[in-house]
């Protein structure tokens, strides 16, 4: 479960949320509505860590254990998933070598005496799994993000999901640059990786997305 109490966050030396609550039970998928400048955003990337964002008050709890003074890549580590709204090119980090790093970083986390996958086995792996997403392997050999389309972006992230098992996914408007057919392998493959041990929190202004992958809560955020 993450634990939302009385969060009040500021950013540049200004209060961007106050006193918010919620409370998402494992396994259940809950929407988080409101108008442009609500602090939507600014929620989901309080819950990452990312540094911009201060917490003032209140406290972050995941599966009951406070989150608040960890940095983003010991949240990333205890299972928080951020899908960013527009995702970031990163020229120079090969898409393969980015996804084995994760991949193995994960393997000696859960495990230290374990081996890292070699090359060959890291790219077995990721043969299998991005097929299924529809990836060409020709993609695994580029940069990572550049020049690809918001749909082949979205699917990469996908890719990860299925390769890091989060166990909190943070989705900032996935629908975002996607047309109407992306959008729909998109809506259906989140909606496959849902399970019990698996939380959503779905950032939206399309309800459509609500049909494909029902909530169990939805939150709006005013004021």
């Amino acid at each position: 479960m993450l634990e939302i109490k009385n969060l009040s966050v500021c950013a540049e030396g200004k209060n961007i949320l106050s006193g918010v609550n919620a409370e998402l039970p494992s396994g259940s998928v809950c929407y988080l509505l409101g108008k442009n400048g609500s602090g939507k955003s600014s929620l989901a990337f309080t819950i990452a860590g990312h540094p911009k964002y201060s917490v003032t008050g209140g406290e972050i709890f995941l599966d009951g254990e406070s989150i608040i003074t960890l940095a983003p890549e010991e949240r990333a580590a205890k299972g928080i998933f951020l899908s960013l709204q527009n995702v970031p090119e990163i020229r120079g980090v090969k898409l393969s070598e980015y996804l084995r790093s994760i991949v193995n970083a994960k393997i000696v986390r859960e495990n230290p005496s374990a081996k890292p996958l070699s090359p060959f086995l890291a790219r077995r792996l990721l043969l299998k799994e991005s097929s299924v997403l529809g990836i060409p392997e020709a993609f695994l050999d580029r940069e990572l993000n550049v020049g690809f389309s918001g749909g082949e972006k979205r699917r990469i992230e996908l890719l990860q999901m299925k390769l890091l098992h989060p166990k909190l996914v943070i989705l900032d408007e996935v629908d975002s640059g996607l047309d109407v057919d992306a959008f729909r392998m998109v809506a259906d493959m989140l909606a496959s990786l849902r399970s019990p041990e698996r939380t959503f929190l779905v950032v939206t202004h399309n309800f459509a997305l609500t049909e494909i992958l029902p909530p169990d809560r939805v939150f709006v955020m005013e004021k």
